[in-house]
């Protein structure tokens, strides 16, 4: 387990590492970073998943199972909110389906923890989660990213998918998706870009965000301003914070 600062979550699991460049929320991905900072501190699991492209490390498309991380949650006694794969996608086309199926048995032998699991790949994720070997789990909540409205019909896979809690991460939100449909999406995450290299996020996109997620009933999570420093921008918004989560459904 990694204890992590990310505001939604508790902890970070990740039985997968490495990734593939996707679409533009992809561009100045933080798990790219990271993996390329511990590759260089000698860690094997992230060795060769990173290349450096001009001043960035960007992902090979390698990708290393971890079948050694697999069992960690049945050892933390206390229940925690767990992050799944924050180094990789645990639906990415390379993750075969029997390990997904490995993932999946430990969350459900493991009920006392909130599992967060959030892919850029719903479509693969519906595809799969639909069929007779995956039964719904209370304890695990599954959502798609979604940066601009350029890859807004991930709502619609995720809306396929079966599910007590669908959530959407926007983030790095780097344009409006003012046209967003959250029917059916129970929660909704939004914060800037951060990073050396991060790209603007508008107020303007937040406050459509909001808007839409009061009338579609979707708690409205807003995690950051982002930019160079996202400690100084903070996330204070109107005079305060919004840290709104979801409720079960069954």
């Amino acid at each position: 387990m990694t204890e992590t600062s990310i505001e939604w979550t508790d902890a970070t699991w990740n039985p997968v590492a490495g990734c593939t460049v996707l679409t533009a929320g992809c561009t100045n991905c933080y798990a790219m970073r990271m993996a390329a900072r511990l590759d260089a501190m000698g860690v094997p699991k992230y060795a060769g998943l990173t290349r450096k492209s001009g001043r960035r490390a960007v992902w090979t498309g390698k990708i290393r199972l971890d079948e050694a991380a697999l069992g960690a949650p049945r050892m933390w006694t206390k229940p925690r909110k767990v992050f799944v794969n924050s180094m990789s996608d645990l639906f990415h086309n390379d993750v075969p389906v029997n390990f997904i199926q490995q993932v999946w048995a430990v969350m459900r032998d493991t009920p006392r923890h909130t599992y967060q699991i959030l892919t850029k790949r719903p479509d693969r994720m519906a595809s799969i989660l639909n069929g007779a070997d995956f039964e719904l789990l209370p304890n695990v909540w599954l959502g798609t990213s979604v940066e601009d409205d350029r890859v807004i019909h991930r709502l619609d896979e995720i809306r396929r998918v079966p599910a007590v809690i669908r959530f959407v991460s926007f983030e790095p939100l780097i344009g409006s998706v003012a046209g967003a449909d959250l029917r059916d999406i129970h929660w909704a995450i939004v914060g800037g870009e951060s990073g050396p290299y991060a790209r603007d996020m508008q107020a303007v996109w937040v406050d459509e965000i909001e808007a839409t997620c009061r009338r579609s009933g979707t708690a409205f999570f807003f995690k950051q301003w982002g930019g160079k420093n996202k400690k100084l921008a903070g996330r204070i918004r109107h005079g305060r914070t919004y840290d709104e989560m979801p409720s079960a459904t069954i």
